[in-house]
């Protein structure tokens, strides 16, 4: 499994997660979850996402302690207090960070909001595209 994490799990850990997923393919397990849980996946992460054509609308927020017990190969940290706060996982051979900006933080009203989703999507894509195509070529 390749878990990937940030401290809300509402919005970069959740692109993130449906971008790898899609990217890589049914042949592999792909999870988020944050240290502190926000409760909730951001509606403009769902949005930002449908618009490239991935559905994360059945996502949940979940705890990073929900997978301690699983047996996790990749640890990707999106943020910095997530990377600080990261435990080591049973099975864990890897671990990257690549830390975006929260649009959970932007301001403004909602196109200037969903400017900011679209841009930290865009990055996250470019990022773990690159991650997936990297894995897919080691097979």
């Amino acid at each position: 499994m390749i878990l990937v994490l940030c401290t809300g799990n509402s919005c970069r850990s959740h692109m993130a997660e449906g971008i790898l997923q899609k990217a890589l393919g049914p042949g592999f397990e792909v999870a988020s979850a944050g240290s502190n849980p926000a409760g909730y996946v951001h509606p403009l992460a769902i949005k930002a996402l449908g618009e490239i054509g991935i559905d994360i609308s059945s996502h949940s927020s979940k705890h990073l302690d929900t997978f301690l017990d699983r047996d996790v190969e990749t640890v990707i940290t999106v943020c910095g207090n997530a990377d600080q706060a990261c435990p080591t996982f049973p099975g864990q051979a890897n671990r990257h960070h690549y830390p975006f900006d929260d649009p959970a933080h932007a301001e403004g009203d909602e196109e200037q909001q969903m400017a900011v989703f679209r841009r930290v999507r865009d990055e996250i894509l470019a990022v773990f595209t690159a991650y997936a195509d990297g894995r897919l070529d080691q097979r």
